[in-house]
Protein backbone atom coordinates (compact mmCIF):
# COMPACT_ATOMS: atom_id res chain seq x y z
CA UNK A 1 0.00 0.00 0.00
CA UNK A 2 0.94 3.49 -0.79
CA UNK A 3 0.38 6.24 1.36
CA UNK A 4 0.43 9.44 -0.13
CA UNK A 5 0.62 12.09 1.80
CA UNK A 6 3.21 12.46 5.37
CA UNK A 7 0.93 14.48 7.84
CA UNK A 8 -0.65 13.93 11.42
CA UNK A 9 -3.81 12.43 9.17
CA UNK A 10 -1.21 9.95 7.53
CA UNK A 11 0.09 8.49 10.92
CA UNK A 12 -3.26 7.81 11.90
CA UNK A 13 -3.77 5.66 8.40
CA UNK A 14 -0.61 4.15 8.61
CA UNK A 15 -1.01 2.97 12.47
CA UNK A 16 -4.68 1.67 10.94
CA UNK A 17 -2.64 -0.52 8.26
CA UNK A 18 -0.14 -1.69 10.71
CA UNK A 19 -3.18 -2.89 12.99
CA UNK A 20 -4.42 -4.13 9.85
CA UNK A 21 -1.24 -6.47 9.02
CA UNK A 22 -0.08 -4.84 6.45
CA UNK A 23 4.01 -5.30 5.64
CA UNK A 24 4.45 -3.78 2.33
CA UNK A 25 4.30 0.10 2.59
CA UNK A 26 5.29 2.64 1.19
CA UNK A 27 5.30 6.56 2.20
CA UNK A 28 5.16 9.15 -0.36
CA UNK A 29 5.57 13.33 0.16
CA UNK A 30 6.74 16.24 -1.48
CA UNK A 31 9.60 16.61 1.30
CA UNK A 32 11.68 13.49 0.44
CA UNK A 33 14.37 12.10 2.79
CA UNK A 34 12.36 12.85 6.15
CA UNK A 35 11.40 9.86 8.29
CA UNK A 36 7.83 9.35 9.02
CA UNK A 37 7.00 6.79 12.00
CA UNK A 38 9.88 5.12 10.67
CA UNK A 39 9.14 5.03 6.86
CA UNK A 40 11.39 6.91 4.60
CA UNK A 41 9.83 9.61 2.65
CA UNK A 42 9.97 9.57 -2.02
CA UNK A 43 8.56 11.62 -4.04
CA UNK A 44 5.14 10.58 -5.48
CA UNK A 45 6.24 8.58 -8.90
CA UNK A 46 2.89 8.98 -10.73
CA UNK A 47 4.41 6.74 -13.46
CA UNK A 48 4.21 3.66 -10.79
CA UNK A 49 0.61 3.97 -10.40
CA UNK A 50 -1.36 1.11 -12.30
CA UNK A 51 1.15 -1.38 -11.15
CA UNK A 52 -0.55 -3.40 -8.77
CA UNK A 53 0.17 -1.57 -5.40
CA UNK A 54 -2.99 0.75 -4.54
CA UNK A 55 -2.63 3.63 -2.99
CA UNK A 56 -4.56 5.65 -0.57
CA UNK A 57 -4.51 9.75 -0.68
CA UNK A 58 -3.52 10.28 3.25
CA UNK A 59 -4.04 14.15 3.89
CA UNK A 60 -6.69 15.31 5.71
CA UNK A 61 -8.03 18.61 3.67
CA UNK A 62 -11.02 17.73 1.46
CA UNK A 63 -10.39 20.24 -1.09
CA UNK A 64 -6.42 19.17 -1.69
CA UNK A 65 -7.05 15.45 -1.38
CA UNK A 66 -9.40 16.07 -4.48
CA UNK A 67 -7.03 17.79 -6.23
CA UNK A 68 -4.52 15.29 -5.45
CA UNK A 69 -6.98 12.72 -6.44
CA UNK A 70 -7.94 14.48 -9.85
CA UNK A 71 -4.06 14.69 -11.01
CA UNK A 72 -3.31 10.89 -10.84
CA UNK A 73 -4.04 8.69 -13.76
CA UNK A 74 -6.92 6.54 -14.93
CA UNK A 75 -4.90 3.34 -14.22
CA UNK A 76 -4.51 4.25 -10.72
CA UNK A 77 -5.83 1.94 -8.02
CA UNK A 78 -6.92 2.98 -4.72
CA UNK A 79 -7.13 0.80 -1.28
CA UNK A 80 -8.89 1.79 2.12
CA UNK A 81 -7.90 1.02 5.39
CA UNK A 82 -10.30 0.14 7.68
CA UNK A 83 -9.36 0.05 11.82
CA UNK A 84 -9.90 -3.45 13.35
CA UNK A 85 -11.79 -1.91 16.13
CA UNK A 86 -14.35 0.07 14.48
CA UNK A 87 -17.89 -1.60 13.48
CA UNK A 88 -18.89 -1.37 10.15
CA UNK A 89 -21.82 -3.09 9.32
CA UNK A 90 -21.61 -5.75 6.40
CA UNK A 91 -24.91 -4.16 4.90
CA UNK A 92 -23.02 -0.56 4.51
CA UNK A 93 -20.98 0.06 1.17
CA UNK A 94 -17.70 2.33 1.16
CA UNK A 95 -15.93 3.12 -1.90
CA UNK A 96 -12.56 3.42 -2.83
CA UNK A 97 -10.10 5.75 -1.01
CA UNK A 98 -12.08 5.75 2.20
CA UNK A 99 -10.61 5.63 5.86
CA UNK A 100 -12.43 4.49 9.01
CA UNK A 101 -10.92 5.12 12.35
CA UNK A 102 -10.83 3.82 15.63
CA UNK A 103 -14.17 3.35 17.41
CA UNK A 104 -16.28 4.70 14.53
CA UNK A 105 -19.36 3.08 13.90
CA UNK A 106 -21.71 2.53 10.37
CA UNK A 107 -24.43 1.24 10.62
CA UNK A 108 -26.93 -1.09 8.25
CA UNK A 109 -27.71 0.44 4.67
CA UNK A 110 -25.01 3.57 4.84
CA UNK A 111 -23.66 4.27 1.52
CA UNK A 112 -20.17 6.18 1.77
CA UNK A 113 -18.65 7.59 -1.61
CA UNK A 114 -14.55 7.64 -2.39
CA UNK A 115 -11.71 9.45 -0.55
CA UNK A 116 -13.80 9.89 2.94
CA UNK A 117 -12.65 10.18 6.00
CA UNK A 118 -14.55 8.89 9.29
CA UNK A 119 -12.62 9.66 11.66
CA UNK A 120 -12.34 8.39 15.52
CA UNK A 121 -15.20 7.50 17.13
CA UNK A 122 -17.75 9.17 14.70
CA UNK A 123 -21.40 7.65 14.37
CA UNK A 124 -23.20 6.69 10.89
CA UNK A 125 -26.32 5.45 11.44
CA UNK A 126 -28.86 3.86 9.10
CA UNK A 127 -29.29 4.82 5.51
CA UNK A 128 -27.44 7.95 5.93
CA UNK A 129 -25.57 8.50 2.37
CA UNK A 130 -21.99 10.56 2.08
CA UNK A 131 -20.80 11.30 -1.14
CA UNK A 132 -17.15 11.52 -2.58
CA UNK A 133 -14.38 13.80 -0.24
CA UNK A 134 -16.75 13.86 2.83
CA UNK A 135 -14.98 14.43 6.03
CA UNK A 136 -16.64 13.00 9.39
CA UNK A 137 -14.43 14.35 12.07
CA UNK A 138 -13.84 12.50 15.44
CA UNK A 139 -17.26 12.07 17.92
CA UNK A 140 -19.86 13.33 15.47
CA UNK A 141 -22.77 12.19 14.70
CA UNK A 142 -25.09 11.34 11.80
CA UNK A 143 -28.65 9.96 12.80
CA UNK A 144 -30.32 8.20 10.55
CA UNK A 145 -31.32 9.00 6.74
CA UNK A 146 -29.24 12.12 6.61
CA UNK A 147 -27.65 12.91 3.23
CA UNK A 148 -23.82 14.66 2.99
CA UNK A 149 -22.75 16.48 -0.34
CA UNK A 150 -19.17 16.22 -1.98
CA UNK A 151 -16.36 17.30 -0.07
CA UNK A 152 -18.03 18.31 3.17
CA UNK A 153 -16.55 18.53 6.68
CA UNK A 154 -18.53 17.64 10.07
CA UNK A 155 -16.79 19.42 12.94
CA UNK A 156 -15.67 17.11 16.23
CA UNK A 157 -18.68 16.43 18.09
CA UNK A 158 -21.68 17.47 15.70
CA UNK A 159 -24.78 15.87 15.66
CA UNK A 160 -27.03 15.92 12.77
CA UNK A 161 -30.40 14.91 13.62
CA UNK A 162 -32.50 12.23 11.35
CA UNK A 163 -33.32 12.98 8.00
CA UNK A 164 -31.43 16.01 7.64
CA UNK A 165 -30.24 17.19 4.15
CA UNK A 166 -26.31 18.81 3.67
CA UNK A 167 -25.23 20.24 0.80
CA UNK A 168 -21.56 19.97 -0.86
CA UNK A 169 -18.59 21.97 0.05
CA UNK A 170 -19.89 22.67 3.44
CA UNK A 171 -18.28 23.24 6.76
CA UNK A 172 -20.06 22.04 10.03
CA UNK A 173 -18.49 23.86 13.07
CA UNK A 174 -17.03 21.77 16.18
CA UNK A 175 -20.08 20.65 18.75
CA UNK A 176 -22.88 22.12 15.83
CA UNK A 177 -26.33 20.75 16.34
CA UNK A 178 -28.09 20.77 13.05
CA UNK A 179 -32.06 20.20 12.83
CA UNK A 180 -32.20 22.07 9.28
CA UNK A 181 -30.79 21.18 6.30
CA UNK A 182 -27.81 22.93 5.06
CA UNK A 183 -27.21 24.41 1.42
CA UNK A 184 -24.50 24.06 -1.18
CA UNK A 185 -20.98 25.81 0.32
CA UNK A 186 -22.56 26.97 3.09
CA UNK A 187 -20.67 27.00 6.99
CA UNK A 188 -22.62 26.55 10.00
CA UNK A 189 -22.29 26.71 13.55
CA UNK A 190 -23.61 26.81 17.07
CA UNK A 191 -26.43 24.56 18.66
CA UNK A 192 -29.02 25.21 16.88
CA UNK A 193 -26.71 25.68 13.90
CA UNK A 194 -27.02 28.64 11.90
CA UNK A 195 -25.54 29.79 8.53
CA UNK A 196 -22.62 32.41 8.60
CA UNK A 197 -21.24 32.13 5.49
CA UNK A 198 -22.42 31.15 2.21
CA UNK A 199 -20.34 30.80 -0.69
CA UNK A 200 -20.78 30.38 -4.48
CA UNK A 201 -18.98 27.41 -5.92
CA UNK A 202 -15.79 25.49 -5.13
CA UNK A 203 -12.88 27.85 -6.20
CA UNK A 204 -13.85 29.82 -2.97
CA UNK A 205 -13.91 26.93 -0.68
Amino acid sequence: MILYGASGHGKVILDILENMGGEDIEVWDDRPGMDFCGYPLSLPHLDRMGDGQKVIISIGVNKIRKKVVDKLNNSTTFGNAIHPRAIVSTRSRLDVGTVVMGGAVINPDVIIGKHCIINTCASIDHDCKLEDFVHVSPNATLSGNVSVGEGTHIGSGAAIIQGIKIGKWCSVGAGAVVIRDIPDFATAVGNPSRIIKLKQHFDEV
